[in-house]
């Protein structure tokens, strides 16, 4: 079994394995990178947030990115029945990007591996990671390739960025049940042949359907769009027949899009991914952090996932930097405190709009332009925000606001009436 010796292991080549392979590359560590794939490979979380772009800007990726025309999302629409609520990134209440992109995430993800393999990041595709032993910090991971040989790597540190594969959760035991609520989704790709012209065409859309189910709607810009629904896992599994039949069926829940999506071929079959949430026990131990979906996955609703993975990823790379270096770091505050926040303002929003009361506020026809701004700083990722009062008082904020709102319609209601 042969053997290789680094700095860092990063597991998973996806945007958060990528940033941090970036990151650390330029600050003249030796990296590897290990992927149970091969590129290009299909992945959900096509949307991304504007608060990403800092990551890739910051590392050196963006302008590879830029070069791929991606289709540019500028704001974000929620429709539901005749009402439709639109956020404009530009608007928003915290400084910071005001566009980013919507990807087929095969060509995006590739296109960061290409970049960090010109750069001489070693990435070693279709190695599985099978076995991971700690000798303190120190660490001796074993990888299976697609013939099923082994190989062994010694690494001072390891990211976990294996995203849904969720490699050392599994490994270490780090598993825990999270307190979003049980949801799935089914998803495929289909060639937009009767796209409309214009913004209709390309603004992403999230369609509500009931209370907790909605299709979301990503146009890209090599003529795909991805089509998928979301809601209560014993919802989706109500349905009956092949993945394909299912979401035709669900489709015709969707008064505004089934027209447009109606007898369009599906790419692929539809996948399922079952109970979306994921959570672990902690976000980090002596060797090792968790970056992106291999800790915290909430809801696809707001498209947090990469935005989170690219925030952990940049932000762990830093610390290992410093540690590496021979610095002492406090993990707890510097890494698991401050990520957990961003965590938990967005898990807010994504409880609250299953209870409903964020959707109240979406639709409120006393459109109010400064809270529709704090709200939308969140939506573009900026969750550590402390001068955004829908950051610092997530907690009660919405439910106060939704509350006040449901009292402005009551009285509009009884002086109407």
């Amino acid at each position: 079994m042969q053997n290789q010796s680094v700095d860092v292991l990063i597991i998973g080549a996806g945007p958060s394995g990528a940033v941090s392979a970036a990151y650390l590359h330029k600050q003249g560590f030796q990296v590897k990178v290990v992927e149970k794939s091969k590129f290009p490979r299909f992945v959900i979380g096509e949307s991304l947030l504007p608060r990403c772009m800092d990551h890739f800007e910051e590392v050196g990726l963006l302008n590879a990115l830029k070069a791929k025309n991606f289709e540019v999302k500028a704001g974000a629409r929620f429709m539901r029945g005749e009402k439709i609520c639109n956020f404009d990134f530009s608007k928003k209440f915290t400084e910071g990007w005001d566009w980013t992109w919507q990807v087929p995430r095969a060509d995006f993800d590739k296109t960061l591996t290409d970049t960090l393999e010109s750069w001489g990041v070693d990435i070693a595709f279709e190695q599985e990671v099978v076995g991971v032993d700690f000798k303190g910090s120190d660490s001796i991971t074993t990888l299976k390739d697609k013939d099923g040989s082994l190989s062994a790597i010694e690494a001072k540190f390891i990211i976990d960025s294996s995203g849904h594969g969720r490699v050392l959760p599994r490994l270490l035991d780090l598993d825990k049940p999270s307190d979003i609520g049980r949801h799935s989704s089914i998803f495929t790709h289909v060639k937009d042949s009767k796209r409309p012209e214009g913004r209709e065409g390309t603004i992403i859309t999230f369609d509500i359907v009931s209370l907790d189910t909605w299709l979301w709607v990503i146009p890209f810009s090599n003529g795909y769009t991805s089509i998928g629904f979301v809601g209560p896992s014993d919802y989706i599994d109500s349905f009956s027949g092949s993945n394909t039949e299912k979401l035709q069926e669900m489709m015709k829940l969707s008064d505004y899009y089934f027209d447009r999506f109606d007898g369009l071929a599906y790419e692929f079959e539809p996948v399922v991914i079952k109970n979306i949430a994921k959570s672990v026990k902690k976000l980090y131990g002596e060797g090792f952090a968790l970056t992106g979906n291999s800790a915290e996955f909430l809801d696809p609703v707001f498209s947090s996932g990469v935005t989170f993975a690219t925030e952990s990823s940049l932000v762990a790379s830093k610390l290992i930097a410093r540690q590496l270096s021979g610095e002492k770091v406090d993990w707890e505050t510097e890494y698991s405190d401050y990520m957990k926040q961003g965590v938990e303002v967005f898990a807010t929003y994504v409880k609250e709009w299953y209870t409903g009361n964020l959707q109240t506020i979406f639709f409120d026809s006393n459109d109010n332009p400064v809270i529709k701004a704090q709200i939308c700083a969140v939506l573009a990722g900026y969750v550590w925000d402390r001068e955004n009062p829908f950051v610092k008082n997530h907690h009660r904020l919405v439910k106060t606001v939704a509350r006040i709102a449901e009292m402005e319609k009551e009285a509009d209601s009884s002086i109407e009436s």
